[in-house]
């Protein structure tokens, strides 16, 4: 492990830790690509998609601990949500991260792939009038939340990216959350369902834990000042940053697979 890789691997961390604090999601949205590519621009050693994913998994843990702790005063944390969907992600982020030792490095970028493109079309459509919601008045259907959870668990345990990138769309758009309890909510939600995540990819062998250690130092300094950004930037340019970040991961993920 040269000078030049740790650096690479720390900037990485930092880069997707901050957007992660920032906007309430995990980061493996930015960092699963960002670790399968731009090693292998600068002539490092080259991840394979099982040790993304499992690398990934480990510092969303960390990333998301950060975020919620600069976010944990105000009322931003909608206690009753993350408890129905924190269950429900648990569960199904440990079902898909144990199962996806059983898959082949091509179905783990496909699934990627199809969870990317749901949540770029979903944070394009029109959200109006949410952040109009007194945030003590926020109410939600708890077994569509629930539901939902359970599925995107199951998704995101088989990448190890926790699966926020699709919790907060579906957040925005089918609960009506409004965007900065979205982004603080979803941020405690994701660091639940990294542990079934990180759990399960540990469990499994899927870890290289010196990437790992590297990515957690960059994403403990970077997700709180993500965070304390986060508070201070209007919603609607929030929520623009969000789609345009999903919609490009997207389509590089899906040039890759055709």
């Amino acid at each position: 492990m040269d000078f030049g890789f740790i650096i690479t691997i720390f900037l990485i961390g930092f880069v997707g830790s901050y957007v992660s604090g920032m906007l309430g999601i995990g980061g493996s949205i930015i960092k699963y690509p960002m670790l399968l590519y731009i090693p292998p621009l600068f002539g490092l050693a080259a991840f394979s998609a099982h040790e993304v994913s499992g690398i990934s998994a480990v510092q969303v843990f960390f990333a998301t601990i950060g975020g919620v702790w600069a976010y944990r005063k105000g009322g931003y944390l909608n206690k009753k949500l993350i408890g129905y969907m924190g269950a429900s992600i648990l569960l199904g982020s440990f079902i898909g991260a144990y199962g996806s030792r059983l898959m082949s490095e091509g179905g783990i970028n496909l699934i990627y792939g199809i969870l990317a493109l749901i949540a770029a079309v979903m944070m394009f459509i029109p959200k109006k009038g949410i952040d109009d919601i007194p945030l003590d008045q926020v109410k939600f259907n708890k077994w569509l939340a629930a539901i939902l959870a359970l599925i995107v668990g199951i998704g995101a345990g088989i990448v190890g990216a926790a699966g926020a990138f699709l919790l907060v769309p579906i957040m925005l758009v089918v609960l009506k959350i409004p965007t900065r309890m979205t982004i603080a909510s979803s941020l405690a939600i994701t660091f639940i369902s990294s542990i079934g995540a990180t759990v399960g990819k540990i469990t499994t062998g899927q870890v290289d834990y010196f990437p790992a250690l590297i990515m957690v130092i960059a994403s403990l300094i970077a997700s709180p000042l993500g965070a304390m950004a986060g508070k201070k930037v209007n919603t609607k340019v929030l929520q623009v940053i969000l789609a345009v970040l999903i919609a490009a991961t997207a389509v590089k993920i899906w040039t890759d697979i055709l």
